[in-house]
């Protein structure tokens, strides 16, 4: 029934504008557009919109990932641009962050402006 609609994500927002400069300035995703208070971003054919709430809680679990090519790379721009990564007890995390499954993934994790949990992913 949904195979062909257009993946659309939402995560939420306390401050519209710091969530702003962190997925914009940050992350280097382009705004297209807001809609109802949120920001809206496309993101290789899906859509991201970040919509604002009077007040958010840190999410435990990952509830945002982009799939790249070199998860490497990706944490060491983070770094550049002063985003900490999350280690988790029990995960052999690499000098930059990085986890790699033992299927070969590897993943490193970060938190945007609220707390939500994101992640950076290459599929082993």
């Amino acid at each position: 029934m949904l195979t062909s609609a257009r993946l659309q994500t939402l995560v939420w927002t306390s401050d519209t504008e710091r969530a702003g400069a962190f997925y914009g300035g940050v992350l280097g995703l382009t705004q297209t557009g807001t809609s109802h208070g949120a920001l809206v971003y496309e993101v290789s054919g899906g859509e991201l919109r970040v919509s604002p709430v009077p007040s958010t809680t840190p999410s435990e679990h990952t509830v945002l990932g982009f799939a790249v090519e070199d998860v490497g790379a990706v944490a060491e721009a983070l770094a550049a641009k002063g985003v900490a990564t999350e280690r988790f007890e029990g995960f052999a995390h690499d000098a930059r962050g990085v986890w790699t499954a033992p299927d070969g993934t590897r993943v490193v994790w970060f938190r945007d402006p609220d707390g939500n949990l994101l992640s950076v992913v290459k599929y082993g």
